[in-house]
């Protein structure tokens, strides 16, 4: 029983951390009407006020934990953070290429592939990304959420889960995946905890992902609270909009004040 419980536990609390960082690392965002923001305002924010309770709980565990954290990471050496952010990135491939598989997209499975062998053997498990540098396109994460809206199931309800942060029906089941065999790197770490590898190492990646992302966009989040009129409002557009924009692999630039600012932590 015991086992169970230590079990269960461990997975919430994994969500939980993947989720916070997108709650708290919204960005700036209008109510521009491309088709982009058309789609994105189809889906339905059925638990508002529950949702906006739980919004301003992760705004306030932001302010006290993640952002003071965030800006002791940014006094690091620049080239310490690149390594480390690359490496993660190498990482998140391992989530990437199942779901190019399952959406039929194998090219970009066979680059993806191609990516993590050279950039963790040569690259020093991802520390220097040789795949770019020698031409490779632009690396695009892939996750289970997005796979299931490629396969034409619909978002559901918006969410705002707590300490997770925002997601949608799908997107959260789309999360379950990792946990259930989805995630290879989970599989070695936790799930058989095998002797080169451990629950340790699983939850220091994800941690570190976490804080990455936050010290990268701290102006940028900022920013978004100082002008935005509703900011929940705005993050909520923001993420459906985005979501949509990587499930419909558009390169249509979604409202923000960097294409970049929502990456999928996630889920991988």
């Amino acid at each position: 029983m015991h086992y169970i419980i230590n079990f269960v536990m461990k997975k919430f609390l994994k969500l939980s951390i993947i989720t916070l960082m997108l709650s708290t690392s919204a960005f700036a965002g209008t109510d521009g009407e491309n088709e982009l923001s058309k789609k994105a305002k189809q889906t339905k924010d059925c638990f508002e006020p529950l949702n906006r309770a739980t919004f301003a709980l992760n705004q306030g565990l932001d302010k006290v934990v993640f952002k003071p954290v965030a800006k002791v990471y940014r006094v690091l050496p620049s080239p310490v953070r690149t390594g480390a952010s690359n490496s993660l990135d190498n990482l998140s491939t391992l989530v990437t290429i199942p779901n190019n598989l399952l959406q039929g997209d194998f090219k970009s499975a066979g680059i993806n592939t191609a990516r993590f062998l050279i950039n963790t053997t040569v690259g020093i498990i991802g520390i220097i990304d040789i795949a770019q540098m020698i031409g490779f396109p632009e690396y695009e994460k892939e996750d289970y959420g997005q796979t299931l809206g490629a396969l034409g199931v619909g978002p559901g309800c918006y969410l705002v889960l707590p300490v997770i942060g925002p997601s949608t029906v799908r997107d959260t089941i789309g999360s379950l995946a990792n946990v259930v065999g989805g995630d290879p790197w989970y599989n070695v770490t936790v799930a058989n905890d095998t002797q080169y590898f451990s629950d340790v190492d699983y939850w220091g990646t994800r941690v570190t992902t976490g804080i990455d992302f936050r010290a990268k966009n701290i102006d940028s989040f900022e920013n978004l609270e100082n002008n935005s009129i509703d900011f929940y409002a705005s993050v909520r557009s923001l993420y459906l909009q985005d979501r949509q924009k990587k499930i419909a692999n558009s390169k249509e630039v979604t409202e923000t004040m960097d294409d970049g600012d929502w990456e999928e932590i996630e889920t991988n």
